[in-house]
């Protein structure tokens, strides 16, 4: 027998049965945690997943190959050729069904590349090969191996329960089978399909491509989820350890089937409702469907993402089930580790930390804490993407503050909550300030019901007293101000539109304070997560107040669980300034504290255009905000009117023109991006797009270069430890950044000539486009 000695890999060194074995594996294990799914069932009936399971047994069939071996064993640099076409020969020695047979092939020929529509396609290679060509460019396959593996093929499908027929004695020609199947494909998917079908063709992509991943990885799905109906039992406890009970809000939004609009003050409980939320949904959607649901739990900022995943480990009591996803996750994990002075301990810590980056990105958590955006990357489809659309089927969201005044990004999210729902989904939104107007877009996206809970503030105890202030926040009565409430002790809170004006009051305030801080997104990864836990520390809720100083930008909004005495903040959008007042008077504690609004300078940005609220916020919702809150200057201010204040700004000509952009941007985006009218095609001009809009950019700085290369070489054997001590040294910068920068392509990073201090972060850039860099535009 030669099959045995036949490889999938070389490094490590894997043979190809135990690879495909593994393979079936994770499909196996992934269509027990996913359960059935509505659209493919309309559109395959029950083949789906049988279609994903035999695909995964026989996606890397074709390896068998001379050429392949050959690559593998270290005799030929690169064979040239794909081993999926090949794969696809072996297929009609065990399907008859027809129709399966397309899906199965499907599945196997996307599992790496795009069957067309880019020049490294499957199609642009094969494409109107004749039989010779597809020979000489593929032979020699040694029979005696083909035909012990498609007896093993067989004998494994059949174990399984899989839908096959058993081989004939008789031999198969595989090359010309191949052939045959890969021209009925290009048939199959050249023309456009409806939307159902294009969505299932995506969903085995990606089912099939996961499953390949686990078994490279040799990773396990998790298959146990902590939001069960054991969890509100949990809840309670915990809460009677700190003599608290679990509110009405929160019991209501428990007690809801389906999705949900959750409005509740800053500091309510509010997260705690949404998991109780989630745990009835997830539930009710495995009665559903079989499966094990997974619950995203979605943040704007990176600060509140890292925070609310330490959070949900505290409260679940094992931080191992709770899954960071966003794009700097191994870089959080680090950051957690305790890293010694000593080269091989952080080489160790940095190991670590890529084993659990990596084991989120195999999809193993149950739980996972992150933005949006992640979530959304799964709409670009393929190889690289597919299998987060298949992970996010069949699961419940928690969107925790979505930002209505950003109508591109808001619309795209509302396109992907509709798709969410197609997929079996359940989601909810989770508020402080929600609008009507949103809350009447939430509602009109899906087709489910959607039911409202709102926490009842009757009797509650004002937080916040409001002040407004007819000068900017950097003006220097407001920084006198801001020093006399340092010097009686307080803890102060303030917080600039942009990063300039951020830096600029730390630098006045902080000399007079022992306990101070600075916090925008412009620090280097190491210096940035360090500065988080300094904070949480000393002006954490569940810790004893501390006087001390916080400048910040944005980045503090949302969930960060952190109390000052007193709040100085420039003006922004209403929703934004009263999650600003929640960092204030948290719980409500103590006697209504004061929350001082300052006036933004307004002016266009560099290229013209309509004026912004300090090169950030559209001038009119920021303008209208300030005067519904001009009715209230000097007064303690109820919370529970947050709604229709902003009922009031939404319910303007501005807040009708945001509308219609609004529901623009939903139907852009699931034009562009929802239809899968050609689930196989190449999708690189939509990942830029989607790069653009979401991504930024990074770069190390020139002083760090030496540092940096040294981190790289730290990691030893391990390239990705290496990378990641490296990227402790990245910067992020905006996308439209890149100029300030310069690529060095042997270190694979972008370098970019500035000032930096650990403390203030990023400060002049001296680049080759220094002259466009204007900070006040920086979020």
């Amino acid at each position: 027998m030669r099959l045995p000695t036949v490889l999938a890999k070389s490094r490590p060194r894997e043979n190809l049965t135990s690879h495909l074995a593994a393979t079936l594996a994770g499909a196996m294990d992934l269509c027990r945690r996913v359960g059935r799914i509505a659209p493919t069932e309309s559109v395959t009936g029950d083949r789906f997943w049988p279609a994903v399971c035999l695909a995964a047994l026989c996606h890397d069939a074709g390896k068998t190959v001379d050429g392949f071996q050959a690559m593998l064993r270290g005799r030929i640099r690169s064979w040239g050729e794909r081993h999926e076409v090949v794969s696809l020969g072996f297929l009609p020695g065990l399907i008859t069904d027809e129709k399966l047979l397309l899906w199965v092939a499907a599945g196997v020929a996307t599992h790496h590349r795009s069957l067309d529509g880019d020049r490294r396609s499957l199609m642009a290679m094969y494409g109107g090969a004749d039989e010779t060509e597809w020979r000489q460019r593929l032979e020699p396959l040694p029979a005696e191996v083909a035909d012990e593996l498609s007896a093993w093929l067989s004998a494994t499908a059949a174990q399984a329960n899989l839908p096959i027929v058993v081989s004939p004695e008789s031999r198969h020609d595989v090359l010309a089978e191949a052939l045959r199947v890969f021209d009925l494909l290009i048939d199959k998917w050249e023309f456009r399909v409806e939307r159902d079908e294009g969505l299932t063709a995506v969903l085995l992509q990606g089912a099939v491509t996961l499953s390949d991943h686990l078994s490279s990885a040799h990773g396990v799905l998790h298959m146990r989820q902590p939001l069960d109906e054991d969890f509100r039992s949990l809840l309670v406890r915990t809460f009677a350890a700190k003599g608290r009970i679990i509110r009405p809000h929160q019991d209501a939004a428990g007690a809801v089937d389906g999705h949900l609009i959750l409005r509740a003050p800053t500091g309510s409980g509010k997260t705690e409702a949404g998991l109780l939320w989630a745990a009835t949904q997830v539930s009710a959607v495995a009665t559903k469907t079989g499966g094990v649901p997974r619950v995203f739990l979605t943040l704007p900022y990176l600060a509140s993402i890292n925070a609310m995943a330490e959070r949900l480990g505290r409260l679940l009591g094992d931080d191992t089930l709770i899954g960071v996803a966003h794009s700097r996750a191994a870089s959080y994990h680090l950051s957690k580790a305790i890293c010694p002075d000593d080269d091989d301990g952080q080489a160790e810590a940095a190991t670590k930390a890529v084993s659990r980056a990596h084991a989120t990105r195999l999809f193993r958590e149950t739980v996972r804490v992150g933005t949006p955006y992640q979530i959304l990357r799964g709409v670009l489809a393929g190889p690289a993407h597919s299998s987060i659309l298949i992970d996010s089927a069949n699961s419940v969201f928690i969107l925790d503050e979505l930002h209505a005044y950003d109508p591109r990004r808001l619309g795209y999210i509302l396109a992907a909550a509709r798709l969410w729902e197609r997929l079996g989904g359940r989601i909810a939104v989770l508020s402080a300030t929600l609008p009507d107007a949103l809350a009447n877009l939430f509602t009109d996206t899906l087709d489910q019901p959607v039911h409202t809970v709102e926490a009842d503030t009757t009797g509650a105890r004002l937080r916040h007293r409001l002040g407004l202030r007819n000068r900017h926040l950097t003006d220097p009565a407001s920084i006198t101000e801001m020093k006399e409430r340092l010097a009686r002790g307080e803890s102060v809170l303030v917080i600039a539109n942009n990063v300039a004006d951020a830096q600029h009051l730390f630098a006045e305030l902080s000399p007079q304070v022992e306990h101070r801080f600075l916090l925008h997104s412009r620090f280097r990864r190491m210096d940035r997560a360090k500065i988080e836990r300094l904070i949480n520390d000393h002006f954490g809720v569940d810790g004893s107040r501390q006087a001390g100083l916080l400048v910040a930008t944005q980045v503090v909004e949302v969930s960060l669980d952190v109390d000052f005495d007193c709040l100085f903040t420039s003006a922004a959008p209403l929703e934004a300034l009263i999650q600003r007042f929640g960092r204030v008077n948290r719980i409500g504690a103590r006697p209504a504290a004061d929350v001082l609004v300052h006036t933004p300078r307004y002016a266009p940005r560099r290229r013209g255009g309509e004026d912004y609220a300090d090169g950030v916020y559209p001038q009119l919702p920021v303008q209208t905000g300030a005067s519904v809150l001009s009715r209230h200057d000097g007064e303690a201010i109820d919370e529970a009117h947050a709604t229709a204040w902003l009922d009031e700004v939404y319910g303007t000509a501005w807040g009708l023109a945001w509308r219609e952009d609004v529901l623009k941007h939903r139907q852009t985006f699931d034009e562009a991006f929802l239809r899968f009218a050609h689930p196989y095609a190449g999708r690189s001009d939509l990942t830029e797009r989607f790069d653009e809009l979401f991504d930024g950019t990074e770069a190390i700085l020139v002083q760090d270069r030496d540092a940096y290369i040294k981190a790289l070489d730290q990691g030893g054997d391990d390239k990705a430890a290496g990378q990641l001590l490296g990227e402790r040294y990245l910067l992020p910068l905006p996308y439209w950044s890149t100029p300030l920068t310069t690529w060095e392509k042997r270190l694979g990073v972008r370098i970019v000539e500035a000032d930096y201090d650990k403390t203030l972060g990023l400060g002049e850039i001296r680049g080759p486009a220094a002259h466009v860099y204007q900070a006040g535009e920086v979020l």
